[in-house]
């Protein structure tokens, strides 16, 4: 682990000044949420991949997140089973999405 932040501002003058291969971020975070934060941090480190980690489950928000710029998400409650897989996807260059235990259409 390179840095611990605990809200969105913070996160952003980390991911400049660190330039991070990846990022976990949540979209609860203060003063600036994660979505916003991801939007920043797409311009300033556009090399750095993003996973969001939350606990919101709605595909509307699952694919604001993912147009942020982000390259995975993961539900809190999937967070033991899927955290490596989607750290090993994303930065493979691919998307990760939580499953979903009750199929819905996320993306189109």
């Amino acid at each position: 682990m390179v840095g611990l932040v605990s809200n969105g501002l913070q996160a952003t003058l980390s991911a400049e000044e660190l330039q991070p291969d990846l990022i976990l971020l949540d979209i609860g975070l203060p003063g600036l949420n994660g979505i916003a934060a991801a939007r920043k941090i797409t311009r300033i480190a556009a090399r750095s991949k993003i996973i969001f980690i939350s606990e919101n489950q709605e595909p509307e928000v699952v694919r604001e997140a993912l147009a942020s710029g982000a390259h995975g998400y993961i539900f809190k409650s999937h967070i033991a089973s899927e955290l490596f897989p989607a750290i090993e996807a994303v930065l493979g260059n691919c998307t990760f999405v939580s499953d979903y235990s009750t199929p819905k259409t996320l993306l189109k």
